[in-house]
């Protein structure tokens, strides 16, 4: 009987523990840059994924698709009456449209490291401060119409959906 006892305040203590230590390590801590160029502390900012259809030619080619993080200033952060969230949305769009050099069919057409920066800063001057120190891209495609029709296609196929006209053999042209 003593052995469960002791057995179950030993789990008890490991659980406490764990829970402990597990929480205290997750918490979302700004980083200190410490004497980093960053001057204080950063909150790093993830977005969703974002989908930017591509126009040119007064025709949609293709969409933009990316997840991007930002690097901003905790205590401006703080400071702001709209959600972060919505200006980093906001200002991808504005950006990419207002930018209608950056070609995004062609490899050689884009430059992330100007995108980056160019985005930083129309960031920065619509807020009026420098509340991001840096972007950084998570992921980047580009995908053309053509690829999303195809791809829609086979995931309608693989789910037993019909893409392809069907023949008839009691006809006579075989349609």
């Amino acid at each position: 009987m003593i052995k469960f006892v002791v057995a179950a305040v030993w789990i008890i203590g490991v659980t406490i523990g764990t829970i402990f230590v597990s929480y205290s390590m997750n918490g979302a801590q700004p980083v200190t840059t410490g004497d980093s160029p960053y001057h204080g502390k950063l909150e790093f900012v993830k977005t969703d994924m974002m989908s930017v259809p591509v126009v040119q030619e007064g025709a949609v080619k293709g969409y933009f698709l990316s997840k991007l993080v930002y690097a901003a200033d905790v205590e401006k952060l703080k400071k702001l009456a709209l959600p972060i969230d919505t200006l980093l949305v906001d200002e991808v769009y504005t950006f990419l449209f207002s930018n209608p050099s950056i070609d995004f069919s062609r490899v050689e057409g884009v430059d992330l490291n100007a995108m980056r920066t160019g985005l930083k800063d129309s960031i920065n001057q619509r807020v009026g401060d420098d509340l991001i120190y840096e972007i950084m891209i998570e992921q980047v495609d580009y995908l053309t119409k053509e690829q999303i029709r195809d791809n829609a296609l086979k995931r309608r196929d693989a789910k037993g959906g019909k893409n392809r006209p069907t023949f008839n053999a009691n006809t006579p042209s075989g349609h």
